[in-house]
């Protein structure tokens, strides 16, 4: 008796499984290179501080791609280790799309929560600057200069021992570099990649990545103060304020290796 075809399956492309493995393997490759040994070499290479732009733009593509790559491997091989269960072959890519949004949306909440407790205590604590607009003044010794993103309720936060040690050009500096961050919405960039540390605790890339790209940060807002004052004023500046941050504020944390060069190009 002749085979009859299912009419259902008229002009429908038929993908052989061998292809659907094959894509599945390169996916799953390219999702292993893009989580290690590529941002690995990134974070070791030189050229980024010569330019940060595109190293932080390489960044975010490393990110994206690699999350990409690696839903994709696990769709596929849901397809090639399951295909007569198309319901369920898709669950592994969904469980993890749904994971890594999951640590995206929370990281977003906490952020949010920590920055309106970090202005309701500037409320009481700090005062406003008596000749810079959206500058905050806190009673403190110490030298501290940080930034704080809302949109246009975005505000500077500078300290009483900032402002006696610091002479006008090396204010101008800081100042320039803390409106930087907020001009160009470094903490959104920052969120992404403290999104993919949370979600990968475990995973020291992540944690590579995050430090990385808060330096190149870091840099890119130097060069926008290197438009109004001199580098070895913005050098002073930077010693002046140190580099510990500020819980809630939008601080860059990086290794020696960024720290030292951020130095070395504005000594170059």
């Amino acid at each position: 008796m002749p085979l009859i075809a299912d009419p259902s399956l008229a002009g429908a492309v038929v993908i052989p499984h061998a292809a659907i493995v094959g894509a599945a393997i390169a996916l799953g490759l390219l999702a292993l290179a893009l989580a290690w040994p590529v941002p690995v070499a990134l974070s070791r290479s030189s050229w980024p501080t010569r330019m940060p732009v595109i190293a932080l733009l390489l960044w975010q593509a490393i990110g994206l791609a690699g999350g990409l790559s690696m839903i994709g491997a696990l769709g596929l091989a849901g397809f090639a280790v399951a295909p007569q269960h198309p319901r369920y072959v898709l669950l592994p890519a969904i469980a993890f799309t749904v994971y890594l949004l999951t640590h995206l949306a929370i990281t977003i909440v906490q952020v949010t929560r920590q920055r309106r407790h970090h202005l309701a205590l500037l409320e009481l604590l700090a005062s406003p600057h008596p000749t810079r607009a959206r500058t905050q003044v806190i009673d403190d010794a110490v030298p501290v200069a940080y930034c704080l993103p809302r949109g246009a309720g975005s505000v500077t936060v500078l300290s009483q021992g900032l402002l006696d040690r610091l002479d006008p050009d090396e204010l101008v500096a800081v100042i320039a570099h803390e409106r930087a961050h907020v001009e160009q919405r470094h903490d959104l960039l920052l969120l992404a990649f403290r999104a993919w540390r949370s979600a990968l605790p475990w995973f020291p890339v992540a944690g590579r990545a995050e430090a990385d790209v808060a330096a190149l940060v870091e840099m890119l807002a130097d060069d926008h103060a290197r438009r109004e004052v001199r580098d070895e004023v913005l050098a002073r500046a930077i010693l002046a304020v140190g580099a510990d941050g500020v819980p809630g504020a939008e601080r860059a944390v990086s290794g020696p290796t960024r720290v030292s060069d951020r130095f070395r190009r504005l000594a170059a």
